[in-house]
Order: C-alpha cells, then sequence, then structure tokens
C-alpha cells in the first residue's frame, strides 16, 4: 500500500470514529434543543458518509481481507475517543482488549 491509500486509509477510519462519536454527542439526553440534535446528528451522518464513499473506493483497489482488520484500530480510537471527549470509563478488560486488537491488526499489516 502505497501512501496516498494509505493516508485515504486512515482518513476513512478518523471520520468513522468522529461519525460514531457525534452521533453519540446527539443521542445525549442533555440535549433539548433540536437545532442542536439536528446539528450533531447531520454532523455524525456526514462523517459516516465520508467514511462510507472512502471505503468504497479502497475496496476497489484492495482486497477486503486485507483491508478489514485496520478496522479494529477504530475499537482503539472509539474508546479514546470516549474517554476524552465523552468522559466515559476505560475498564482494564477494554484497555487489554485493544491492546489485543492491536497486536491482530499489526500482524495482518505486515502480511
Amino acid at each position: 500500500m502505497t501512501l496516498v491509500p494509505f493516508c485515504l486509509l486512515l482518513v476513512s477510519l478518523a471520520a468513522f470514529v468522529l461519525g460514531q462519536i457525534l452521533l453519540k454527542v446527539a443521542m445525549a439526553p442533555a440535549l433539548h434543543s433540536r437545532s442542536r440534535f439536528a446539528l450533531w446528528l447531520t454532523a455524525g451522518i456526514v462523517s459516516l458518509t465520508v467514511y462510507f464513499f472512502l471505503t468504497l473506493g479502497l475496496l476497489q483497489q484492495y482486497e477486503l481481507s486485507y483491508l478489514f482488520p485496520f478496522q479494529g484500530i477504530t475499537v482503539i480510537l472509539i474508546s479514546a475517543g470516549s474517554f476524552f471527549i465523552l468522559k466515559e470509563k476505560l475498564t482494564l478488560q477494554l484497555v487489554i482488549g485493544a491492546l489485543l486488537i492491536t497486536l491482530g491488526v499489526a500482524l495482518v499489516a505486515t502480511t
């Protein structure tokens, strides 16, 4: 994988993570304003749409079995985003699981 597709893959994964976090914010019960709900929801949908189309483009060039393991990185990124942005708790099991997923992604990426 050359630099440009790798960067597109990273942008795709970042768009997925951002979309998930934005949707979680949109669903927060503290947001009583419809305009704020619509703003966060729209931003989440746009972000996930970017992810969708970037992933489709990457699937035209690379095998699914090669690209899919990189999705494992999203578990780590969503966990980190949930901790830092949403102030959610990180458990020891989640951290260990994320590290194991990272190891698996690294193994697949080197093959």
